[in-house]
């Protein structure tokens, strides 16, 4: 519902049956289910106790309809501050909860503290009223944690003073809250606007005004106004011949507002003129401005009285019948412009706010003569009497609100975006073909590059010869990459990045390969990833084959959803990677996985590194072509059925064809080799406890059933069950090395 306010006071029709429609089908409503709206008021300083007690009392007056319940927290509840709690006791409300929620320090850290403390404490005692609708004021820090507590814990919020503009951090923390809340009163037209242009539900806003005018408007012509004056400026004082004085702490520029703070309070010494100064709120910077005030020695002085609170009705009186007051307060451009009380605004605080006339801003000043000057022009005068912020019947316009309020409707808010220009209608499965990363994979003997998509599909493949030197091999890559993002633009693929896997031990923080297997020639201490990067203007990853396999499988392969594995390659040589906790491990010096030189025995042949007894040397595709060689040189090899050409060169495929004919000698060795790799793999199962192994290269498939068995006699027997599978995969390099863009593409990084 949309209420608002005009010189006239006058409201449409339309609005009259509406408001009367929506209040009869609450009543009967209620009536059927003898409910009270349960309404929690909650209040953290004096400053927005004036606001609310309007509401209170006019949500007291009504017992039959409304259950009001009071929370009192913040700066209430302090010495220093006055104590102010008490003055809602005076008024005799109940108070259902006292927290204790301000951290002492008065700087940006205390704030924060004071705002999870009350975090901390307001479930409880939310939990214990269960109210209908929490009604939170303003823009305070406590306000904002009120607010967040009530949101997350589905709880219907009233905020008052939504969508006005101060200036400063009070903004963000005000808007935050208009965010959170389901309902506003708002007091200017601007301020509607402002919530509108937020996005907020229209028929949810209201209009009211603001509620201390309601008060103000009606008691701040009281005969007795010279003895309250009196009684805190002293017998002498004349009315309109003294000053209010109440100065804030700026958070978002805290040193600035001390300086300011501290010039006002010498153009003041300098005016001579009887001063009411208030002391500052509880936000950040203000202890400093207290001690500034203490050092000139304001409370000694006989033209000055300090106060920290003064009731608010009194409060009213002493603004009403000013001089002028000075500061930054909200009142100063608020509440003062209600009776013409000439105003000068100190600093940027309330930047943006709606003022009237008689408002004199002084943005900046180096000395206090500035100040000095606005107090000479203001002092004295009478300005007409403004009422932007109120007419002094938003209290029964909010009850009104509140009766209209219907607890059935869906607690989820929602949110009036301006039309926008229609979007085109996108399919998942076309973004995620579309989006595509460039893979390269620099083997012993071929360099391939690919355009592989987000699904694992390789859509082209190149393939050329590995060059045997670095002067070669680089513009070939470069080249290579460079007509496959001319091609993707033509297949409409979006290349998020590149991603590189390569032989030998690769530092992937800085994409350099830090030492090269001997199968590529001239290929240590390589930056890969600048000069691919300079040429593409793409992110680049880089990293070794095996972790590659690892992360292949963990994206597109038999890895997908298993937190702990282990991928051995089996190929040429023996390589692999370790996935644990759902992450790739590199190691300290980039050397984790390096599971071909795992060393099975202390008397084994040597290996291509240097040692004895590795994995590789015993299970690899070169140990096995090698063993396959020996055996023809000795005329071992061929047996009855084996077809073998003169010209044929000896691999590791013939010997296991001997072994599957017959050939005893190449069974042994091939024996011996998974006996190798089973237990190099049991040694891993020992240390990492993985919870899947994965075979990858053109040997799984044989090794996988020995290996398993080894296991099974070998290993612990916590390890036993442990499962050894073949890869699915027919490009895990390919893919290892896509899945690293495509991986921060979702966001996640390796």
């Amino acid at each position: 519902m949309n209420v608002t306010i005009d010189g006239s006071g006058v409201r449409s029709v339309k609005f009259k049956e509406l408001y009367y429609l929506k209040v009869q089908r609450r009543r009967e409503k209620m009536e059927k289910h003898n409910q009270k709206l349960r309404v929690c008021v909650a209040t953290c300083n004096r400053a927005d106790y004036s606001k609310l007690a309007p509401i209170m009392f006019g949500i007291k007056s009504h017992p039959d309809e409304f259950d009001l319940e009071v929370v009192v927290l913040g700066s209430h509840l302090i010495d220093d501050y006055g104590n102010t709690f008490r003055m809602i006791e005076q008024d005799d409300f109940d108070i259902g909860s006292k927290l204790h929620t301000i951290v002492r320090g008065e700087d940006e850290a205390a704030m924060v503290e004071s705002v999870g403390l009350a975090l901390v404490k307001l479930p409880d005692v939310l939990q214990r009223l269960r109210p209908d609708i929490l009604v939170v004021h303003g823009d305070r820090f406590d306000a904002l944690a009120l607010a967040t507590a009530a949101a997350l814990m589905n709880i219907r919020i009233l905020h008052l003073e939504g969508g006005e503009v101060s200036g400063t951090i009070d903004d963000s923390i005000r808007h935050a809250i208009s965010k959170l809340a389901h309902y506003h009163a708002c007091c200017t037209r601007r301020a509607e606007q402002h919530l509108i242009a937020m996005c907020e539900d229209h028929s949810r806003i209201l209009l009211a005004g603001c509620p201390s005018y309601d008060k103000l408007l009606s008691t701040h012509q009281r005969e007795d106004y010279m003895d309250i004056i009196r009684s805190w400026l002293g017998d002498e004082v004349q009315d309109h011949d003294y000053i209010v004085a109440l100065q804030h702490p700026v958070t978002t520029d805290i040193q600035h507002s001390i300086k300011i703070y501290g010039l006002m309070l010498d153009a003041l010494l300098s005016f001579k003129k009887k001063t009411l100064i208030l002391f500052p709120n509880i936000d950040a910077g203000s202890k400093e401005m207290v001690r500034v005030m203490r050092k000139k020695g304001i409370e000694q002085h006989p033209n000055f009285r300090a106060v920290k609170h003064i009731p608010f009705e009194q409060f009213i009186q002493l603004v009403c019948h000013a001089g002028c007051m000075i500061g930054n307060s909200s009142c100063g451009v608020r509440e003062a412009g209600a009776f013409g009380t000439p105003v000068i605004n100190l600093g940027t605080r309330q930047t943006g706010r709606e003022t009237g006339e008689n408002v004199m801003h002084v943005r900046d000043a180096d000395t206090h003569n500035k100040i000095y000057h606005a107090l000479e022009l203001q002092f004295g005068k009478r300005y007409p009497c403004s009422k932007i912020y109120g007419d002094g019947n938003a209290v029964p316009r909010i009850l009104k609100f509140l009766r209209t309020i219907d607890l059935d409707e869906p607690l989820q808010k929602t949110f009036c975006f301006p039309p926008v220009k229609d979007c085109i209608s996108q399919d998942i499965d076309h973004i995620l073909e579309t989006q595509s990363a460039l893979a390269v994979d620099l083997g012993g003997t071929n360099l391939r590059v690919a355009i592989v998509c987000m699904m694992g599909k390789i859509v082209k493949k190149y393939i050329q010869p590995n060059p045997k030197t670095f002067q070669e091999r680089m513009p070939l890559i470069l080249k290579m990459c460079k007509d496959a993002m001319q091609d993707a633009n033509h297949l409409n693929c979006r290349i998020l990045g590149v991603g590189v896997s390569t032989g030998g031990r690769v530092n992937p923080q800085e994409g350099v390969v830090l030492h090269s297997t001997k199968l590529i020639q001239e290929w240590s201490s390589v930056d890969l990833r600048t000069p691919i990067s300079d040429a593409l203007q793409l992110p680049v990853w880089v990293d070794n084959d095996g972790n590659c396999a690892a992360l292949a499988e963990k994206k597109f392969g038999q890895g997908k959803g298993v937190e702990n594995f282990v991928t051995v390659i089996t190929g040429t040589g023996i390589g692999g990677g370790i996935i644990h906790h759902s992450e790739l491990v590199h190691g300290s010096t980039f050397c984790a996985a390096e599971l071909g030189h795992i060393i099975v025995s202390l008397e084994g042949p040597e290996c291509s590194c240097g040692s004895h007894g590795c994995i590789e040397a015993y299970a690899s595709g070169m140990a096995l072509q090698k063993e396959a060689k020996r055996l023809h040189d000795e005329d071992l090899l061929k047996v009855e059925g084996m077809d073998m050409k003169l010209s044929e060169p000896i691999t590791a495929a013939h010997l296991m064809n001997a072994a599957r004919l017959g050939n005893s000698q190449a069974d042994a060795i091939l024996k011996k080799a998974a006996t190798a790799l089973g237990v190099g793999i049991i040694n891993i199962l020992h240390i990492v406890n993985p919870s899947l192994v994965i075979l990858s290269g053109v040997l799984a498939s044989y090794y996988q059933a020995p290996v398993q068995h080894i296991i099974s006699e070998r290993a612990l027997f916590s390890v036993q069950s442990i499962k050894v599978v073949t890869s699915d995969l027919e490009e895990p390099a390919l893919l290892g090395a896509a899945s690293m863009v495509l991986d921060y593409a979702t966001r996640r990084i390796y």
